[in-house]
């Protein structure tokens, strides 16, 4: 609708001049002058509204797909990235999509139909200035191409840089009592800001490819501008065209080079956007955990075979984690990890919970190869408290419902009774909707264990992972969480990482892993009273500490 302005404009001037046209009355031209840009304004609102609402909702799906295929991706993925960049893949690239497409990608649109729809109106008024104006054109265009190259490099250069230092923020804030401890808050400044100057330097790069950019384009537009004016001012002295179209062959003219210097700016805008979605679609291409059709049973009956399992990291293939290693644990069984620091133990039940697929051998549950299980129908089967509790922001009701969404009132007060955690939640005045802080900092580690072992009673797993819940509890406390994992453990078959080996001896077997091998098997009595035994010396070593601080 604008661009039929100049061409009124023109005949504004035309009929002062004396001119006919369809109004010859110049009040009656301005009026309708007016009226178009009543009507454009009315467009323009709704060109930005219905471009926000569509790039507004396609955003929202666009941190939904990215946010749905993090969560589904295989622990391989999460090995070789750091939390901070994905969190910068989630927040500014999308944010970055989002600016391009509720604003840029509209002004792209509009300045577009005035560039063409602009050259369209010029060739129906003035054809020769036309031509004229149209040579300087393709060299606009192939200098664009060339900026865009360099400016979407060093976007994506930007954003990396980004990247990692979010991943400073992310790591200095889940480790400020660290970085407190060791007063360590100006390296981590010092770090975050030298980060942040490889941000700006590349970024400044940029802004200057762009702003060369956007430089020529403004002085090559307009001094093609002054070159055609000059040109029409001679065609309005030999009488070839009259001073009305000349005014709307200039007023186009602006027009259409504010619509090419605009492109020029919205290219580079666009070539940034580019830049990150490639960061973005890197993640969505992503392969996500194998999902197997068929596997999915109720409930299983919980038997456990490693047979002659090998394994490595993947990101570390010359270290063998696991070497041959066989274990097995009936239905209902109780069973006990023991060895130092580094033995393999957590592995073993990374590989349970197929997190990893196994290097060679196999594991069997319930006499099924693991690699025929669903990871998911896996999973469901499987219970875990671990030594440290990371607790969700929420309130102790949704952390312990995340086991199961759909559990009642009921059911959750009755968790918490088994596991003693009704103890200290009936003495908070909201009870269950008390809120637990980042990561469950407002509980103590005891408080955050029997949450733990609630939430894992309120799942009623086949398979029970306990990883040593009770070795950094003060003994009343540890009382408690043993008596809960106690009921937690009758019926099930329980896999015991074990830290300190006074909580093991009643388990129905042990076995002592070194260098990814099973050294020793047996249980508590039998290995403690063999001599020279791996397991008696740690039961040596351990006890030996109990009279300086007792375990037990």
């Amino acid at each position: 609708m604008l661009l039929t302005f100049p061409y009124v404009a023109g005949k504004l001037i035309d009929a002062a001049s004396g001119k006919d046209w369809i109004v010859n009355d110049i009040n009656g031209i301005a009026f309708i002058l007016i009226g178009i840009l009543f009507i454009q304004s009315i467009f323009s609102f709704f060109r930005v509204w219905l471009f926000a609402k569509v790039s507004e909702k396609s955003m929202r799906d666009i941190r939904v797909a990215l946010y749905e295929r993090l969560v589904r991706l295989p622990m391989t993925f999460f090995d070789q990235r750091r939390t901070g960049e994905l969190i910068s893949r989630i927040t500014s690239d999308v944010t970055m999509l989002q600016d391009t497409f509720s604003i840029t990608l509209a002004e792209l649109f509009r300045q577009i139909i005035t560039l063409f729809a602009g050259i369209i109106f010029l060739f129906y008024t003035t054809p020769r200035l036309t031509l004229f104006m149209l040579i300087t054109i393709p060299v606009l265009v192939v200098i664009a191409m060339v900026f865009g190259k360099f400016i979407r490099k060093l976007s994506k250069k930007t954003q990396d840089y980004l990247a990692a230092a979010n991943v400073v923020v992310e790591e200095t804030l889940q480790s400020i009592v660290t970085v407190k401890s060791f007063t360590g808050e100006s390296y981590e400044i010092n770090r975050y800001r030298n980060k942040l100057n490889s941000v700006v330097e590349v970024a400044l790069k940029a802004a200057g490819y762009r702003g060369a950019f956007i430089s020529f384009i403004i002085f090559a537009l307009f001094g093609g501008i002054v070159a055609v004016i000059w040109y029409g001012a001679t065609l309005v002295s030999a009488g070839d065209m009259s001073v009305g179209d000349l005014i709307s062959f200039v007023l186009y003219t602006t027009f259409i080079g504010g619509s090419i210097a605009g492109l020029g700016d919205i290219y580079g805008q666009v070539q940034k956007a580019i830049g990150s979605s490639e960061r973005v679609l890197e993640i969505l291409n992503e392969t996500t955990e194998k999902q197997i059709k068929g596997s999915s049973i109720d409930r299983m009956k919980g038997s456990v075979q490693f047979d002659q399992v090998l394994f490595h990291y993947p990101t570390r293939p010359e270290y063998r984690v696991l070497d041959g290693l066989s274990i097995h644990a009936e239905p209902g069984e109780k069973i006990a990890l023991a060895g130092h620091s580094g033995a393999g133990k957590s592995t073993i039940i990374q590989l349970l919970l197929k997190f990893y697929d196994v290097g060679s051998g196999d594991i069997l549950l319930d006499g099924k190869s693991i690699a025929d299980w669903d990871p998911q129908a896996l999973r469901n089967n499987i219970g875990m408290v671990p030594q440290e509790v990371l607790l969700f922001g929420g309130s102790i009701r949704e952390n312990i419902r995340y086991a199961k969404h759909d559990a009642t009132d009921e059911e959750l007060l009755e968790a918490a009774r088994q596991a003693n955690a009704l103890e200290f939640i009936d003495k908070f005045p909201e009870g269950l909707d008390t809120l637990v802080g980042e990561r469950g900092i407002k509980l103590s580690g005891g408080q955050r264990q029997r949450i733990a072992i609630a939430r894992a009673i309120l799942k009623d797993p086949a398979i029970l992972i306990l990883d040593e819940a009770t070795s950094s509890l003060d003994a009343e406390t540890e009382s408690l969480v043993q008596e809960a994992l106690d009921k937690l453990m009758k019926g099930r078959t329980t896999i015991i990482i074990a830290h300190r080996l006074s909580t093991i001896r009643k388990v129905d077997r042990i076995y002592v892993i070194k260098d990814g091998k099973v050294i020793e098997e047996g249980n508590h009595e039998s290995l403690s009273a063999k001599e020279g035994g791996h397991y008696a010396h740690l039961v040596k070593l351990q006890f030996a500490d109990d009279t300086k601080q007792p375990l037990d």
